[in-house]
């Protein structure tokens, strides 16, 4: 019998729990179809908006496929980086305090989009050491309810999960704040101590492939209360 009834719970464990997973990759990959549209319309647009002027400012929107997409904006890249697994706040996140989750636990399974911040030179001369840095994740729940966690100066202000359903309004703001925030988020100098010794194999590599150590905050301590909890 208690063999029996463990199956039992396994069972109903797995039919129910795949369920939500499913539904929720499902709610994910559309608001992730949805985030390309986006940033297929915004680079068209502001493109025709800058016609005449310098060509190396345009916007250019790149589609890797199911889990990828790429805005370049000048001198910076935007990666959109869908996670193809479904994911659960630990216990200890305010997330389990809101009425919302409290009223139904299933709702605090998210599914994720991450939007990170690199400069475009690292691609173009494919400096593998170069850093790029978290802008902001979207969580997305089964009733496509989400909220976005990000930098506290970014303008991500959808911080409530069960206040909005994602949708192209909400998406089109999520992508120009993550525009506007890169465009702000400067390349800083690196402090003269980490970088006044270089040994002469680093320096011909620095020669034959352009690959020097870059990233926007190099060198400074890059805090974790920036993330919005």
């Amino acid at each position: 019998m208690k063999k029996g009834a463990s199956e039992g719970k396994i069972l109903a464990t797995l039919t129910s729990k795949s369920t939500l997973k499913q539904q929720i990759f499902d709610n994910t990959c559309a608001a992730f179809k949805l985030l390309k549209q986006e940033l297929f319309r915004i680079a068209e647009d502001y493109n025709g908006k800058l016609q005449g002027g310098d060509p190396r400012v345009q916007l250019a929107f790149t589609d890797h496929g199911v889990f990828t997409a790429e805005l370049k904006v000048a001198g910076d890249l935007l990666i959109f980086s869908m996670h193809s697994n479904i994911f659960q706040f630990d216990r200890d996140h305010e997330i389990w305090k809101t009425d919302y989750i409290k009223e139904d636990a299933s709702a605090g399974y998210s599914g994720v989009i991450n939007i990170y911040n690199f400069l475009a030179d690292s691609f173009k001369y494919n400096r593998q050491e170069d850093l790029g840095y978290l802008v902001a994740r979207i969580f997305i729940n089964k009733n496509n309810h989400f909220f976005v966690q990000g930098k506290r100066q970014s303008g991500f202000n959808y911080t409530t999960l069960g206040a909005n359903v994602i949708d192209q309004h909400y998406m089109q703001k999520i992508v120009k704040a993550s525009i506007q925030y890169c465009l702000d988020f400067d390349l800083l100098v690196p402090p003269y101590e980490a970088v006044k010794l270089i040994s002469v194999g680093q320096i011909h590599q620095n020669i034959s492939d352009a690959k020097q150590i870059t990233g926007k905050r190099l060198g400074f301590q890059f805090k974790v209360d920036d993330i919005d909890q």
